[in-house]
């Protein structure tokens, strides 16, 4: 249990967070604004695969917000502890080893992009009529917030400046954002541009989030997804192990 200080110490600052009108918001404005644009602009009018477009769209939304979240806070965060306040360094110094460090950090994540992601459920229950939450969407949406996290892990790492997570951002996690089967179907673009779009990570999240049954598909992408977050949690730790500012 040598990681549950992290994670503990994490949560306390976590609910300070909570506390602040401005934290709700960010975590809410973006998806509702997308939510608003597209889904209500389109509305009920446009059907895809078999559903409305605003019951399409809320699942893509939660992905998207759990990534945003799971894995900016964890970035952001451990940049910032590691270069300016050098908080980070009395992690490594404490006998503990660096996978409890990174246990802690990547489940502090998931708490946080897990959040995020029920604030946007709760408002999607409210626009749609029709059901969008299965088991193996909340399987999904956990296997997200882990992967993003353990990610966020590798970016706050290697960062050297707290200006550099804005590259890996707009690098990673914007044409993730946008081109992952979020707003639209990953089928309806041309095959060059889906190829390279079924390597996104967050495109095996936007499959498996809307599946109703365990099919081939939901098997493939889950395989995916584990594979991604196993890599990912393997290279922060060994980044954390080997840390020698």
């Amino acid at each position: 249990m040598n990681w549950y200080p992290i994670f503990y110490r994490e949560m306390i600052l976590f609910s300070r967070k909570l506390l602040r009108f401005g934290y709700l918001f960010s975590a809410l404005v973006v998806p509702v604004i997308y939510l608003i644009t597209f889904g209500l602009g389109l509305g009920r009018n446009v059907q895809i695969e078999g559903m409305d477009y605003i019951t399409f769209l809320i699942p893509g939304l939660i992905a998207m917000s759990s990534m945003n979240n799971s894995y900016t806070w964890v970035a952001s965060a451990l940049n910032l502890n590691r270069i300016y306040f050098k908080t980070f360094q009395v992690f490594v110094q404490a006998p503990i080893s660096p996978c409890s460090i990174m246990i802690g950090k990547v489940f502090a994540g998931v708490v946080k992009g897990l959040f995020a992601s029920f604030l946007i459920i709760i408002v999607g229950l409210i626009l749609s009529k029709q059901p969008f939450i299965t088991p193996l969407s909340i399987v999904a949406l956990f296997l997200n917030c882990f992967m993003f996290s353990s990610l966020g892990v590798i970016v706050g790492m290697v960062t050297k400046t707290h200006e550099d997570t804005s590259t890996y951002n707009n690098f990673l996690i914007m044409p993730m954002a946008f081109f992952s089967g979020t707003f639209f179907p990953i089928d309806r673009m041309p095959l060059l541009l889906k190829s390279v779009i079924y390597v996104f990570p967050l495109t095996h999240t936007n499959i498996l989030i809307r599946k109703s049954s365990f099919d081939m598909e939901a098997f493939i992408s889950l395989f995916v997804i584990v594979s991604f977050a196993t890599v990912f949690f393997l290279i922060g730790s060994r980044l954390i192990r080997n840390y020698s500012e």
